[in-house]
């Protein structure tokens, strides 16, 4: 059949389904009721309102329309939750119904048809490999067996960093600590590193990134139905070039890795991985392709995120002189001018936890998380939620509720003096980890290198920015994604501190 033939034919098939989608929606509104939100378009719903903000845009619309908002987006009908009390609704009291995933297009192409453990549906499946994950990387012991690797990469930041400084050189900080991040990610998960010369000429970091923007980026054959056929945006395509680079990429580890005859090898996650692949007594059911789609969960998840949040952190401290100070006088106190931080000092650093939690409310690594999908019919406060309706949890905005948090915009790590609130799941006010069934697995971990690394960065230097700009002049402007890194890299300029190692 001729393109355009093909193309007459599928938007015929989208008006008829929009047509019976609004008969659908019209017949049960008689006698449902939905949540408060904003008129939609024919056909596209609310899509039109996301501009290149969407956590701003919703927090905007949440305002008017209240902390339980209805849009539909496409076809979907969809449910942004804006605030504590109904963030704990959906995630804790009800937190079962919504432990899915929704199909999209990203997942079926980047994580090897949603089999990684951040896209695959609940379910055994879904229990097993969050079960291995956390058994064989994430737990308290295999994070501390990896404490002298954490500490070797640190410690060439640092000389790095020490050697700028005796030059008067300005560090580009962003650049450094991802590539630092990327480090420890591959010598945890894949036992070494890896350099963008080993991967795709665009290079490692670069092609990870695309993953996460394409991951992202609104896919109206998400939302549509029949649209996804055109691939109008040409998202399918991208995303099938990413697909391949990472898959040759994968292949060739694992390859390694089964070809490998260092019997004293120290065992990494791919080797535990690859044990259980083909063994009958194993009690997971992994094969090739499940061990690629969560070989590259565990990258991405520990890459990114970590980076971006060390990067906020220390953007934050460094505009604001007065944290600085206090930071390095908490660091001079507990840990001393005579050696560098310990992991075994960072429980002990009270202010250093206060700047990494407000750091993480104005600046969530994921401000809309990733999305939930109901699982079945229910009523929350009245309102009725449909099955196979997506819930986007907007802690952007929770970190921003003036219910919860006075002069919310403004850096003031003093405001946890005293406060019980912690920010791994429990307490609704603070969730860059999200919470719940799908809460990050990889908390603990993440929480150990942000601390760690902001800690060493501080107490072995003073910070200022180039060309005599004032602290007060730092641009904070974000870049949107799948995770929200600043949008122009951190540049400063070290002074090295009275330290002896």
């Amino acid at each position: 059949m001729p393109i355009m033939a093909w193309t007459w034919t599928i938007l015929v098939l989208v008006i008829l389904a929009y047509l019976l989608l609004e008969w659908t929606w019209r017949s049960m509104n008689k006698t449902k009721k939905l949540p408060p939100g904003p008129r939609g378009l024919p056909i596209f719903g609310n899509l039109h309102i996301f501009g290149e903000f969407p956590h701003r845009d919703l927090h905007r619309l949440a305002q008017k329309y209240g902390p339980i908002m209805h849009l539909r987006l496409g076809f979907v009908p969809t449910f942004v939750v804006s605030s504590p009390q109904a963030a704990e609704l959906f995630l804790k009291e009800h937190d079962l119904v919504f432990a899915c995933r929704p199909p999209i297009e990203a997942a079926k192409h980047i994580s090897y048809k949603k089999k990684s453990l951040s896209f695959s549906p609940y379910g055994p499946y879904w229990r097993d490999i969050r079960k291995m994950c956390t058994l064989e990387l994430l737990s308290n012991l295999k994070i501390k067996s990896f404490r002298s690797m954490r500490k070797e990469e640190l410690d060439l930041l640092v000389k790095f960093i020490e050697n700028a400084a005796f030059d008067c050189i300005t560090v580009d900080l962003s650049a450094k600590i991802s590539s630092l991040s990327t480090d420890m990610s591959c010598r945890m998960v894949l036992g070494k590193k890896y350099m963008d010369k080993d991967f795709d000429e665009k290079g490692f970091k670069a092609v990870i990134q695309e993953s996460m923007h394409l991951s992202a980026t609104l896919n109206l054959g998400d939302y549509i139905p029949y649209i996804g056929l055109l691939d109008l945006q040409g998202l399918r395509r991208r995303m099938k070039a990413v697909s391949n680079i990472f898959d040759e990429f994968l292949e060739k580890i694992i390859d390694d890795h089964v070809q490998s005859k260092d019997e004293n090898k120290i065992k990494d996650f791919v080797d535990v991985m690859l044990s259980f692949m083909g063994s009958e007594d194993s009690e997971y059911d992994v094969e090739r392709s499940n061990i690629k789609a969560i070989i590259l969960d565990m990258l991405v998840g520990s890459m990114d995120t970590t980076a971006t949040a060390i990067e906020w952190a220390i953007s934050e401290v460094i505009k604001h002189p007065r944290v600085m100070k206090k930071l390095q006088k908490e660091l001079e106190d507990i840990v001393g001018l005579e050696r560098m931080v310990d992991e075994s000092d960072l429980d002990r650093l009270e202010y250093l936890d206060m700047v990494v939690k407000e750091t993480m409310r104005l600046h969530p690594v994921a401000p809309l998380l990733i999305p939930h999908e109901a699982t079945e019919d229910i009523t929350i406060q009245g309102f009725h939620i449909p099955k196979k309706s997506r819930l986007i949890v907007n802690v952007w905005a929770i970190g921003r509720d003036p219910s919860v948090w006075t002069d919310a915009e403004k850096f003031y790590p003093e405001r946890f003096v005293g406060s019980s609130i912690d920010l791994r799941g429990r307490d609704f006010q603070l969730l860059p980890f999200g919470s719940g069934r799908r809460g990050c697995p990889g908390l603990l971990l993440g929480l150990t290198v942000v601390r760690l690394v902001v800690a060493q960065l501080f107490h072995c230097f003073d910070w200022e920015l180039p060309n005599n700009m004032l602290p007060t002049g730092l641009d904070m402007t974000e870049e949107f994604g799948l995770t929200v890194p600043r949008a122009k890299h951190l540049l400063a300029i070290p002074r090295r501190r009275g330290l002896h190692k």
